[in-house]
């Protein structure tokens, strides 16, 4: 950018195209950063895909409780996630769509509204960590810069249904998938920060970080990690992701 002004003071009948080719540069970044995360998302996620986790909570004492869920996604808006485990969590599932998230309880009846910034297993993630869509399909990218080797994205929220208003996302150049995410209230206050560690290779093309693990200024002391034991892709109908499918989930396994 240095060198172009350099260049414009040279030639001054050229200045007027100053102000052209400067928004030119900004666009060419803002489309840079919205392919880095793109590719994030095509890493992190197959396309259609079925997937088995265990969500452990840790308080601070030190005492655990463990959740295993198997949760199919598609395309950039559905997601719907079965709890197998523990025996008093077991058949209940959600569902997402879009910005709209529902939970089905066996014998209760209808499936009730449920929001992004609630959890449905207590501790640290909430249900839109859970039931986590892509990263490009919640977020535009503000600002993209680079740190040695590492891409730093900030991602400003489409709209005000989405959990945080702000991320601050750290992308390795080299496999391009995240390492940290910081995520803000719109105040600019911290939520939680987001680690994503332990590469691995899950076949069919998908490597990526096994374990994500959160801890949040808001709740000192704990702490929350998902693992994830198995990602595959899977062509899943689209009836499976509506509210009547919800208690025939466990017969997509």
């Amino acid at each position: 950018m240095r060198l172009l002004k350099q260049l414009l003071n040279k030639n001054k009948a050229l200045v007027f195209l100053l102000p052209v080719l400067l928004w030119a540069a900004t666009m060419a970044q803002a489309l840079d950063g919205r392919a880095i995360l793109l590719q994030v998302d095509s890493n992190l996620n197959p396309e259609s895909y079925e997937m088995y986790r265990k969500l452990i909570n840790i308080e601070p004492d030190g005492s655990k409780k463990e959740y295993v869920l198997y949760s199919v996604k598609k395309g950039r808006e559905k997601m719907v996630a079965l709890f197998l485990s523990p025996a008093s969590e077991k058949g209940r599932s959600t569902l997402r769509l879009n910005d709209n998230m529902w939970l089905y309880i066996p014998n209760v009846g209808k499936p009730i509204r449920i929001t992004s910034l609630q959890s449905v297993v207590g501790g640290v993630f909430n249900n839109s960590d859970i039931l986590r869509l892509d990263y490009s399909s919640e977020y535009d990218v503000a600002t993209v810069t680079e740190e040695g080797a590492f891409f730093l994205l900030d991602l400003e929220a489409k709209s005000n249904a989405i959990a945080y208003a702000k991320l601050k996302m750290r992308v390795a150049k080299e496999a391009l998938v995240p390492t940290t995410i910081e995520c803000y209230a719109s105040s600019g206050m911290l939520i939680k920060t987001l680690y994503y560690k332990e590469p691995k290779d899950f076949g069919h093309g998908v490597v990526r970080p096994a374990v994500l693990e959160t801890d949040s200024p808001l709740y000192q002391g704990y702490k929350s990690v998902m693992i994830y034991a198995r990602i595959s892709p899977k062509e899943i109908a689209d009836e499976v992701f509506s509210l009547n499918y919800l208690s025939r989930v466990d017969e997509l396994r």
